[in-house]
């Protein structure tokens, strides 16, 4: 098997280009003629080995600064456990287990990750200066990702007809009737919905969630769209049951308020600026580190100078 292959500090380390075969891309790029996508396989083979020298660079000196992230892969590891509906932490390792990984180093993988994401915010994101002026001078010039369409945000209380007779439809029309009238009397919707919704949003207090225009039925739509924020539906019966619908909310369509989306605009400017600094201060810890690259196999990040950085390196 071909592999790329170097070493920092003396440590040697490889990675299968199997794992990145051009039978994947001709999968990603279904219908892309043969030259298209060995160009594309080699193009991705170039920056592999700059990919591993860079995260073992910044692993080595996240082990000089001292740095632990054990209790943040903790964290991660149940998210993940739970993202995937897993009883126990030893269930997520049968399933990574089961897939082809070994436990460690699907561990090993996030670690080095949580260890990268730190070097980065405490060495580099610390320098990153973003002023008033920038994210409103963003916002002006860039108003079409901050419009959006007009949207309502619905709870819902419903019971179902399913294999009722005639004299049973009235009878559950009746009890939902009923429960909208305490609801309009000073119930909470929330805690009724808890209590006596037949619908599986019960759980979340009936809360459907957010759609615009073209994504609910159309006799639903038609409805909603007419009411204002903290309506309540009249009861309407559908194909399964009877329901009645609270507007939580309705936005209409229109630019954002920018304090809606400023940490949105942080978070952009902020990875615009990051990536010639990250691109320095990487520079800086190859200057730093014995990397070793055997014959035969290309550094792409030392190619012509490619993303080298100049010597000024006092924002680091």
């Amino acid at each position: 098997m071909d592999h790329h292959s170097g070493a920092v500090g003396g440590k040697a380390f490889g990675l299968g280009l199997a794992a990145v075969g051009p039978g994947e891309l001709a999968h990603d790029c279904e219908g892309c003629p043969q030259d298209k996508i060995d160009a594309q396989f080699k193009e991705q083979q170039k920056d592999l080995l700059r990919g591993m020298i860079d995260q073992s660079l910044f692993v080595q000196r996240a082990k000089d600064m001292g740095i632990s992230v054990e209790a943040d892969l903790a964290k991660r590891l149940d998210e993940v456990r739970k993202q995937n509906g897993l009883a126990t932490l030893d269930d997520l390792q049968k399933g990574v287990e089961a897939s082809g990984l070994t436990w460690e180093g699907y561990k090993t993988t996030i670690r080095n990750g949580l260890l990268q994401k730190e070097v980065v915010q405490r060495e580099v994101g610390s320098h990153v200066d973003i002023s008033s002026d920038e994210v409103k001078q963003y916002y002006e010039a860039h108003p079409q990702e901050f419009t959006l369409p007009e949207r309502v945000t619905l709870s819902e209380i419903s019971l179902s007809t399913e294999g009722k007779s005639p004299e049973e439809l009235a009878a559950v029309r009746a009890k939902v009737e009923g429960l909208r009238t305490s609801i309009l009397n000073g119930d909470d919707f929330n805690r009724v919905a808890q209590l006596y919704s037949q619908g599986s949003t019960a759980k979340d207090g009936g809360n459907l969630g957010t759609y615009k225009k073209g994504e609910l039925s159309p006799q639903i739509e038609a409805i909603v769209f007419q009411m204002s924020r903290r309506q309540i539906s009249e009861v309407i019966q559908t194909r399964t049951g009877f329901e009645f619908l609270l507007i939580e909310d309705h936005l209409q369509a229109g630019l954002q308020p920018l304090d809606k989306v400023q940490a949105d605009i942080l978070n952009t400017i902020r990875a615009q600026k990051l990536q010639p600094l990250l691109r320095d201060y990487l520079a800086e810890l190859r200057e730093q580190s014995n990397i070793i690259v055997n014959p035969g196999y290309n550094d792409s990040a030392l190619l012509s100078g490619a993303n080298v950085s100049s010597p000024d390196k006092s924002h680091l």
